[in-house]
């Protein structure tokens, strides 16, 4: 299974609609025949090229996946036929399929007579796909939340011009965070006062994809400003509430979206209770003067919003607090 783990890994592997997946046959005295991991939408699942690669090897043999084969006719076919017609006679998997679908797979299997075990390693191979298992189960892709705030909570200066808040360690993090998601998201007034390039720097993406610059708001985007260049795809939603963002980006594949928007974008996010994680940078500065955050609330009736934090560290020079966001309904 944990080289099953490594083959859904592979550099290669999809970050995004599908989930990385990876699977390994082994025959009766438990030599590999076979290895296989899924290379992206439309391609062949990784049971399938473990199949081929094993070829007659297969049958008799115990397959190993770190997700519970699929049942379902999509783009490709039903991987509980392929194993069934290689005559395999034992599947182990990892992690269940969380989707209305394609998952059961598992039971199909049993039902035809193989034998059958799940939840080997499963927490590892939930890593790997977190982002694809939460989009999959809300029907929307998972929204972090980056911000870089001084010590008095300002995100720029008194003037609101763009202000580099963090040091460099804690801005090459922020890369490696960009390489992992699909979308990156900004307001219309991040986008207009800061011209960012909103682009992955120093780090190759995960699954060598293009990041989506997602850009929400009315107002238009001057045509020489980064983001109508040709670095990378660029997406702009006038007047879309923040699900129908998220609707839109799920339908696009995007399964994880990094949230870079300033205060009125952010805001309206945490309104609406579309904000699941934060990844927060406190730099140790002050300055006294600027936009915050977020605006102040503008009623009784808000949302009270906490977070559960599960990480805090100092990044170079920085502090970073990274935790998932509870909600909860304000007393009127």
């Amino acid at each position: 299974m944990r080289e099953a783990l490594a083959l859904a890994q592979s550099p290669d592997a999809p970050v995004g609609e599908n989930p990385r997946v990876g699977c390994v046959v082994i025959d009766a005295d438990g030599t590999v025949v076979g290895r296989g991991y899924h290379r992206g939408a439309g391609s062949p699942h990784a049971e399938v090229v473990a199949l081929a690669d094993a070829g007659e090897e297969a049958r008799g043999a115990t397959a190993v996946v770190t997700l519970e084969p699929c049942r379902h006719l999509g783009r490709t076919g039903p991987c509980t036929d392929a194993l069934i017609s290689a005559g395999v006679a034992r599947v182990v998997f990892a992690q269940s399929d969380p989707t209305q679908a394609a998952g059961g797979g598992g039971l199909v299997l049993a039902a035809a007579g193989l034998e059958v075990l799940g939840g080997v390693l499963a927490d590892e191979a939930e890593r790997i796909n977190a982002d694809w298992t939460f989009a999959e189960l809300h029907g929307r892709p998972l929204v972090t939340w980056k911000a870089a705030v001084s010590l008095d909570g300002r995100v720029a200066g008194s003037d609101g011009a763009p202000t580099a808040i963090t040091a460099e360690a804690a801005r090459a993090e922020v890369q490696r965070l960009r390489a992992q998601v699909g979308a990156i998201m900004v307001g219309t007034g991040t986008a207009l006062a800061d011209n960012p390039h909103l682009t992955v720097r120093g780090v190759e993406p995960a699954g060598h994809r293009s990041v989506l610059r997602v850009v929400v708001g009315s107002r238009p985007i001057p045509d020489g400003f980064h983001l109508h260049d040709d670095e990378a795809p660029s997406l702009f939603l006038a007047d879309a509430t923040p699900d129908e963002v998220l609707s839109e980006l799920f339908d696009r594949g995007v399964r994880h979206v990094l949230l870079e928007g300033g205060p009125t974008l952010s805001a309206a996010f945490l309104a609406a209770g579309l904000v699941d994680r934060v990844v927060w940078y406190v730099a140790p500065v002050l300055l006294g003067d600027g936009p915050v955050a977020l605006p102040a609330p503008s009623g009784a009736g808000e949302r009270s919003v906490g977070v559960d934090v599960d990480d805090v560290m100092v990044v170079g020079e920085d502090v970073r607090i990274r935790g998932w966001v509870t909600y909860e309904r304000a007393e009127q």
